[in-house]
């Protein structure tokens, strides 16, 4: 489908075969699309180095996005000045990811 998927996390939680980053700027330089995911409280320490900021956002491609994953807590995978941010897509954009996993489904479906 022409993407990537790479990602940032506390050592020992890595999805096997997706090149992973344990530093939140090193993960994010060059990227469009930042998406999180919701942590639970006993894992927060494992990952620190991995919080989305504003200044790590700012090592992210021009015209990139940040795409929290709901729940999302500030302070927590996604800091204040992140959501903040022009980079955040806002509230609505989960609206259509019924409709976009459909087709993904399909694309899938019929190569």
């Amino acid at each position: 489908m022409g993407f990537e998927l790479e990602q940032c996390c506390g050592k020992g939680y890595e999805i096997p075969s997706v090149k992973t980053y344990n530093d939140i700027y090193e993960a994010i330089a060059g990227k469009d699309v930042i998406c999180t995911d919701c942590l639970s409280a006993d894992v927060l320490d494992d990952f620190k180095g991995c919080q989305v900021t504003l200044d790590a956002l700012k090592k992210a491609n021009s015209g990139a996005v940040l795409d929290p994953c709901p729940p999302f807590y500030r302070g927590e995978e996604v800091s204040a000045d992140a959501i903040d941010s022009e980079y955040f897509v806002g509230y609505g954009f989960k609206k259509a990811l019924l409709e976009i996993q459909q087709a993904i489904i399909y694309y899938c479906m019929t190569r």
